[in-house]
């Protein structure tokens, strides 16, 4: 697909998909009431209420953003499938989707930490923050690919096989995949703007539109992600 193709369905899916926004909402409410329950837990008197109140509110928070993780992965799968559906909740696959997810992030950001450490001892001068920004980037849009590649099979191996998430952006194409990360970023700061703009004039207003824009985002990144994929 071509960059502005993806870009058109991106922004327009989140609007024909108002019942996944509903369910993603309500994801996002019991995560914030699990969230509260957390800090308010640990901040009670008793010692052994605050542990058991903490300890209840981590697990319910940490269960909730694996499955939203896993949700969204589901965004992306439809994207690559290039479906026009929604996804359905399905609340064990996802999140075990989620952590597998979390597996990932930390796989593809601590390597490049492992090895921008042993350059810094090696060379211990500016080429080596060259070469550690350099990895990083790389790094960064491989662990996209391999998120890519985890919505599409949920196979963490090949979620995990980081040559071929890195021979995937040659596949896409660098600059098609440059281009894209600029575009959707201008794009949500723009966003960002207009409604951080209107919570100046109403607080109100604007609390409850950044709520939305922030649900909004999420699923025009993922959709546009997953359909970027849908090319390899």
């Amino acid at each position: 697909m071509e960059l502005g193709e993806i870009i058109s369905d991106a922004l327009t899916y989140p609007l024909k998909n108002i019942k996944a926004l509903i369910i993603y909402i309500i994801l996002g409410v019991i995560l914030g009431i699990a969230a509260f329950t957390f800090i308010v837990g640990m901040s009670l008197d008793n010692p052994v209420a605050a542990i058991g109140s903490g300890i209840l509110g981590f697990i319910i928070v940490l269960f909730i953003t694996f499955v939203i993780s896993g949700y969204e992965l589901d965004i992306i799968k439809l994207g690559i499938n290039r479906d026009p559906g929604s996804p359905e909740i399905d609340v064990v696959r996802q999140f075990i989707n989620g952590v597998k997810l979390f597996v990932v992030d930390i796989v593809y950001f601590i390597i490049p930490i492992i090895i921008a450490a042993i350059l810094a001892l090696i060379f211990q001068h500016w080429l080596s923050g060259i070469i550690t920004f350099i990895l990083f980037i790389i790094f960064a849009l491989a662990a996209v690919m391999a998120t890519c590649r985890l919505a599409k099979t949920e196979d963490l191996g090949f979620a995990l096989a980081i040559g071929d998430a890195i021979g995937d952006i040659s596949r896409i194409g660098i600059v098609k995949v440059l281009l894209f990360i600029i575009i959707v970023a201008i794009i949500v700061l723009v966003l960002a703007f207009i409604v951080g703009f209107i919570q100046q004039l109403s607080s109100v207003i604007g609390g409850i539109l950044m709520g939305i824009l922030g649900v909004y985002i999420t699923f025009f990144v993922a959709r546009a992600t997953g359909l970027l994929y849908s090319d390899v």
